[in-house]
């Protein structure tokens, strides 16, 4: 059994994972949501629905992360997850260019491709953050998490800026073949980055007596005040930041006139600056005491406050059209997402510790399930109110604007939240105890 930690290096090659996981993954989410409605002009709730089940899928990653431990090899449910994703993301433009065609056969196939996205981003995302855990040494586990999310962010920002300047002039079959490449790309980059890193092994499960009762521990968990009370921040501020996500790109296209690739690289330009908040608040936070600027509470609620500003920049940006500065805005909102995001990711991993009760996974869990069911809700509830506003005011500007304002109303909720469960100490997430910050980041994918 190969038990050497893993060192930066294999740190990093891991990361390439998630950075093949997210190439797909905003393909999916953003690109060809944008195409479904602008495009083929079909209801802002069939791309959310898809979505919606792609996140339902992921439910099954305890499940999933069980398979690996029995097998005692993560490397054939990483690989084989990516295999899925791939299919998966594939099948998924062959299905959208369908609906040119035949609306309803197209989504009927699309629901099967998202189904099969949500397992391999499930499969690969679970046991990849596994591997993390059990290989890589306790004072660096922290900072491996923050490297794997931020190299997932950067396959966010990458693929869509490259994606997007194949994409014009947009053709269903320019859609079919950037897809296929993207995910046969990210497939053999995946395969090459955890070539011969595990070794073998061999299961080290505990026996299921000595496993404690899942049902008593998590109502225990529940009862604690301050990990109730951050599941509900958890919850809130997820779906603020998930709300624009499937509503984005179809706003710049039907308000601001952008083609396909343009809007896809506004997307690019949303995560690069997501990628820049959460770096800056890591520097921020890290280093000698004397030198840190302000505390994890601090920047999430700046994060938020920041955010709930943005949208409402959006908001704006409804009713006023192409003069108002879109990419500096959207611009703005990532950065302010991105440090609000690595805030409370370090957070987690001081609370969930904080017990001493060696239950940190449990209360990750706790975490990670309700930012699922918020990021699973938030994409379908952003589209279906778009319709709904759309309906009810007649203007499709009118009606984006309304559900940028619903985001910036629940963002200052999350800060009133955040001010009162969030921990006030401004200890860097490389100097908390706990390994298990990854569990958190296998949902915050948009995938």
């Amino acid at each position: 059994m190969n038990s050497r930690p893993l060192g930066w290096v294999g740190i990093f090659r891991l990361g390439l994972v998630q950075t093949a996981l997210g190439a797909i993954v905003v393909l999916t989410t953003s690109t060809m949501n944008r195409v479904m409605v602008v495009e083929f002009a079909l209801p802002a709730v069939v791309p959310g629905a898809l979505v919606a089940i792609h996140y339902v899928l992921q439910m099954f990653r305890p499940r999933l992360g069980h398979g690996s431990d029995v097998g005692g090899r993560r490397t054939p449910w990483i690989v084989g997850g990516m295999a899925i994703l791939g299919v998966g993301g594939t099948s998924a433009a062959l299905a959208t260019a369908w609906m040119a065609a035949s609306p309803v056969a197209g989504v009927v196939a699309a629901a099967g491709a998202f189904a099969l996205i949500g397992l391999g981003v499930g499969a690969a995302g679970t046991s990849l953050l596994v591997l993390l855990a059990k290989r890589v040494a306790p004072p660096r586990r922290a900072a491996a998490a923050t490297i794997v999310w931020v190299m997932m962010i950067a396959g966010f920002a990458i693929t869509a800026t490259v994606a997007g300047s194949f994409l014009d002039p947009f053709t269903p079959a320019r859609l079919v073949m950037v897809t296929a490449v993207v995910a046969a790309a990210a497939f053999l980059l995946t395969v090459a980055a955890v070539r011969g890193l595990e070794g073998p092994s061999l299961p080290d499960t505990p026996s299921r007596d000595t496993r404690p009762d899942f049902r008593e521990t998590l109502l225990q968990v529940w009862s604690d005040r301050r990990a109730r009370g951050f599941t509900i921040f958890v919850f809130v501020s997820m779906l603020a930041y998930s709300l624009q996500d499937l509503i984005l790109e179809p706003f710049a296209g039907t308000v601001f006139g952008l083609t396909p690739g343009e809007s896809t690289r506004l997307a690019g330009m949303q995560h690069g600056g997501v990628l820049l908040g959460m770096v800056g608040v890591a520097v921020a936070c890290s280093g000698p005491r004397a030198l840190r600027m302000g505390s994890l509470r601090a920047w999430i609620i700046a994060g938020c406050a920041g955010s709930a500003l943005a949208l409402m920049g959006l908001a704006i940006a409804g009713m006023a059209g192409p003069p108002w500065p879109l990419r500096a805005n959207v611009f703005l909102l990532g950065l302010c997402n991105g440090a609000f995001a690595v805030a409370a990711i370090g957070s987690m991993m001081t609370l969930a510790g904080a017990n001493g009760d060696s239950r940190e996974g449990i209360r990750m869990g706790l975490w990670g399930a309700a930012q699922a069911i918020a990021f699973g809700a938030g994409g379908f509830i952003g589209t279906l109110a778009s319709d709904i506003a759309r309906l009810a005011l007649g203007s499709p500007a009118a009606a984006y604007a309304a559900v940028f304002a619903l985001e910036a109303i629940l963002f200052v909720v999350s800060v009133r939240l955040a001010s009162n469960v969030a921990p006030a100490g401004d200890r860097a997430p490389r100097e908390t105890p706990s390994g298990h910050g990854g569990r958190f980041l296998a949902g915050i994918h948009r995938g």
